[in-house]
């Protein structure tokens, strides 16, 4: 290749580059969005999975509470003597594996999603506060925070679970309290840096009380962070609830809950193997894809560009 040909080259490169000088914030967050192939995987499936769980009713073949005996460990469609009338086959009590699957993705995407949403609110609150005043304020702040970490947190919410029981209200808010010091860090972490900042010294200049300067000029600015780590919450919230339902000490049957699909199918998994292994794999994707997102909006909305 002569030099004007690699010259000629890498001129699209440098235009993008010089183009991306032009764009807005949201424009060039979108540009890089479309251009990352772990975020557009990872919300294909989120947003696939979520679509699945609102729509279950309609999609289900059958209905996931309903037994029959004399339809017990029915093969799957690829397996000797299935049919597509049973895709994955039926489990111990002739219930259709496809369906309570479908089902289960409701448990788990509304346990993920109301406990990361809980978790948000208080470990924010306790972030902002000790990041913005800092002091004798932060200092306790910050003993909260080793104090939490400090807790096992699979191994608390057993206990928690085990004496106020399984209900996914008290799910919900077991996985709220035990996993809210992520959040805390992170937003104590950037409110300390947005505290210094031009706009914020102006608010104060201007009289603003200090809950209308955290409520209109740091909480706006923190918002694409909370939303990351909302993410990446939402897949710890899942492994929780499974683990809980595995255990027995989460949703209890006969409520479809993908914990409670591997837990029941492990008695038979020698010989029906894929009672365990579907369930399996839909927690495992769905918590690959989770976590693919948190990180893919963590790149796009990074200042340096990582993507």
């Amino acid at each position: 290749m002569t030099i004007d040909a690699a010259t000629t080259a890498l001129i699209p490169d440098r235009q993008v580059a010089d183009d991306d000088v032009y764009l807005s914030p949201r424009q060039l967050a979108w540009r890089r969005a479309r251009r990352h192939p772990g975020l557009l995987f990872g919300l294909a499936v989120v947003v696939l999975v979520t679509l699945v769980a609102v729509l279950a009713g309609v999609i289900a073949p059958h209905d996931p509470y309903e037994q029959d005996l004399s339809q017990q460990f029915a093969p799957t469609v690829w397996q000797e003597g299935g049919s597509w009338i049973n895709i994955f086959g039926t489990d111990s009590l002739g219930r259709d594996v496809f369906s309570r699957l479908l089902y289960g993705a409701r448990i788990s995407l509304i346990i993920a999603f109301f406990a990361a949403s809980v978790a948000a609110v208080i470990g924010t609150a306790i972030g902002v506060i000790g990041g913005y005043f800092g002091g004798r304020i932060d200092a306790v702040i910050m003993y909260l925070i080793s104090c939490k970490l400090s807790l096992p947190g699979l191994i608390v919410s057993l206990s928690l679970v085990s004496v106020f029981g399984s209900s996914p209200v008290v799910l919900v808010l077991v996985i709220a309290f035990l996993f809210w010091d992520r959040y805390a860090i992170v937003t104590r972490t950037v409110t300390m840096q947005l505290r210094e900042r031009e706009f914020v010294t102006a608010a104060r200049a201007l009289g603003s009380s200090h809950s209308r300067i955290i409520i209109s000029e740091i909480l706006p600015n923190l918002l694409n962070h909370i939303i990351v780590v909302l993410t990446l919450e939402m897949a710890v919230a899942i492994l929780v609830e499974a683990a809980l339902s595995f255990l027995g000490l989460g949703i209890q049957p006969p409520t479809p809950s993908w914990g409670n699909m591997v837990s029941e199918g492990r008695a038979d998994m020698f010989f029906q193997p894929h009672l365990v292994a579907i369930p399996g794999l839909a927690i495992f994707l769905l918590v690959i894809s989770i976590n693919l997102l948190g990180d893919g909006l963590r790149d796009v909305t990074a200042p340096d560009g990582r993507n």
